[in-house]
């Protein structure tokens, strides 16, 4: 009984937690199950933990999307009704162009990322390398521009960064982050840029299947699920903006590192 409030609620702190610190929510939540010997919970409940991120990024963004919309539909160089960052007027079209890549990578590539790319040792090896990779980029990055500054170029290739994200281990907000900082952005524009950037994919995600959470209907797992969920993606969302603006991503990367050493060992003595 115990474990059956349990395991919702672990999975949901994992997901909301690992969607938005640069550590692969997908990754956790396909380890976790492995090391606690847990049943799939289920294409119902992957949507539910979906939805509960969706509701800490608007819960944490709303007015920023309330100014996005009326820079891009009043033509205004900045909005007096909401007291957010500075967005350039075309920042929703960059978001929306950014978005491409990522919805053709999970058109295309979703079944093999269900099956092919759930490998531990891949996950492993996509947590390293790509914690390193953000790394080194945070390092070394000088990037001094603001969401002010964002190009088209700029977007569409931190749009390609997410659409690699696909990959378990990668790290959606890790890719994206790391994208924004090569593009010149200064380290809280990048994040606050890849947040923005994985609300329409999380909401087109929600969308595309919300029919399986309703044919399932709302039990008890459920709502433990979008509730934790929810929640500790709103404190990710929060602590993350404020931790970066005085320490270096360096610790995710020693991380990942270990959560990378501690699976190969897994798969290698414990098949």
């Amino acid at each position: 009984m115990l474990e059956q409030v349990i395991q919702p609620l672990i999975l949901g702190i994992v997901q909301g937690l690992g969607e938005f610190l640069p550590v692969s929510s997908t990754a956790h939540l396909i380890l976790a199950p492995y090391f606690f010997h847990w049943e799939d919970p289920g294409l119902a409940f992957d949507v539910a933990l979906h939805l509960g991120t969706l509701i800490a990024l608007l819960a944490f963004f709303w007015r920023d999307w309330l100014c996005i919309f009326e820079l891009a539909f009043k033509n205004k160089v900045q909005s007096s009704r909401f007291k957010v960052q500075s967005y350039g007027n075309n920042i929703l079209w960059l978001i929306v162009a950014a978005t491409i890549p990522g919805i053709l990578a999970g058109y295309f590539l979703e079944n093999s990322a269900e099956r092919s790319f759930r490998s531990p040792i891949l996950v492993a090896l996509m947590l390293a390398v790509f914690g390193l990779f953000l790394y080194l980029t945070d390092k070394y990055s000088r990037g001094q521009k603001n969401l002010g500054q964002v190009s088209w170029r700029s977007a569409i290739f931190i749009g390609i960064a997410q659409a690699i994200a696909i990959i378990p281990g990668v790290s959606r907000s890790g890719i994206t982050i790391t994208g924004g900082l090569l593009a010149g952005l200064d380290r809280v524009s990048a994040a606050r840029f890849s947040f923005l950037l994985s609300t329409p994919i999380i909401f087109g995600a929600v969308i595309f299947k919300i029919t399986d959470l309703f044919e399932s209907g709302m039990d008890k797992n459920i709502l433990i699920g979008i509730l934790a969920a929810a929640i500790s993606g709103y404190l990710a969302i929060k602590y993350l903006l404020k931790f970066i603006e005085r320490v270096k991503y360096g610790i995710f990367f020693w991380y990942r590192l270990a959560l990378a050493i501690v699976i190969i060992f897994s798969a290698i003595y414990f098949k």
